[in-house]
């Protein structure tokens, strides 16, 4: 496997290049006569495209997605089914003026090293146009796990600067932000608008909680809960970490203070974000995750051509000036996916 692949039991494959003729997924072990069809799929790929507000791309691709095998009669066969989106609103002649400069903070430099060869148009299958598939067939895990009351929720916590205080899950998808604190989405918004009218962009933090998963997820070692999960969102496109719980404020604390004491009644607290030993406790899993700022920016930054010779450059097209409202979706989407398949693994222990 080439690293296009995830997942043992329920299996992922990506497919497509952000300016080719599309992107999908295959989705291999999903369990049969699952009632499946493309509007299951379509309403989380509308979370997630271009062009839902002024805060993103402008890019106007519809996203319909086509299910092109592994149904019949409106319920999953067991065998692979596959999904693609066919890119409508491709502009390739965006990219000619840089197509020999490598773009800071993007993998054009990287893909040359690695391939010998890059499609410079948007950035090829680096670009975040994959996540679509990654989407799809967290949609499909979504719908799984849905049967056994599970759910998982994203939503914006940090931009830039700003941060959410309150809580309120209600309130995640009625912001272009998808931030759940009715306070402060205003301000974040009003930093992006900002950020987007000087031709930057902004970082942000996202947050996961995972609601409704047993005790006892998550396989010893290499394949721990938490390890997947964290494979699995450091695979996003600007993903630059992650952390579970208190996260990196333990370091401040002490044992007694961070240890998630034990009564009759449950676990006290959760600064071990629902994972022990990376094993689910039956706790909420909670993590968190920075997103870089969008890399295509109109600031004028050095870099090179493909001779070595130094040049300036200016990133033109239609860009997101924070991503983070957009990866909220795609995170989801890792999570289900790893989610399904460590409890499909779980289950194979049972006879």
């Amino acid at each position: 496997m080439a690293g296009s692949v995830m997942g043992k039991l329920f299996m992922v494959s990506t497919f497509g290049e952000s300016h080719g003729k599309s992107v999908g997924v295959i989705v291999d072990g999903c369990p049969s006569q699952l009632p499946l069809n493309e509007e299951d799929i379509q309403k989380e790929l509308d979370r997630r495209r271009p062009g839902q507000s002024d805060l993103v791309s402008p890019r106007e691709e519809r996203d319909r997605v086509e299910i092109l095998s592994g149904l019949f009669q409106g319920l999953t066969t067991g065998t692979p089914i596959c999904m693609a989106v066919f890119n409508r609103d491709t502009k390739p002649g965006d990219y000619e003026a840089i197509q020999n400069l490598y773009r800071p903070g993007h993998g054009d430099w990287t893909y040359q090293q690695k391939y010998g060869i890059r499609d410079h148009r948007g950035g090829g299958r680096a670009s975040a146009r994959e996540t679509i598939g990654r989407v799809c067939a967290g949609a499909v895990a979504k719908k799984v796990l849905a049967r056994q009351d599970v759910k998982i929720l994203g939503h914006v916590i940090q931009v830039g600067k700003v941060s959410a205080t309150a809580f309120d899950p209600e309130f995640i998808e009625k912001n272009p932000v998808r931030c759940a604190d009715p306070e402060i989405a205003g301000k974040m918004a009003d930093q992006i608008r900002a950020a987007q009218d000087e031709g930057n962009s902004l970082g942000a933090i996202v947050e996961v909680r995972v609601t409704g998963l047993p005790a006892g997820i998550g396989e010893p070692v290499f394949d721990r809960l938490d390890a997947e999960l964290a494979r699995a969102i450091l695979s996003i496109p600007s993903v630059k970490g992650i952390e579970f719980g208190t996260g990196f404020a333990t370091a401040e604390m002490t044992g007694s203070a961070h240890n998630d004491e034990m009564t009759a009644q449950g676990f006290a607290s959760n600064h071990a974000g629902g994972v022990l030993a990376g094993i689910s406790t039956g706790q909420d899993i909670v993590f968190r995750f920075p997103v870089k700022p969008t890399s295509s920016i109109r600031v004028p930054q050095r870099t090179v051509d493909t001779e070595g010779n130094e040049v300036e450059i200016i990133t033109e097209g239609r860009h997101d000036p924070c991503i983070a409202p957009r990866v909220v979706p795609v995170a989801e989407a890792m999570t289900a996916i790893v989610l399904l398949d460590l409890w499909m693994r779980q289950k194979a222990r049972i006879f």
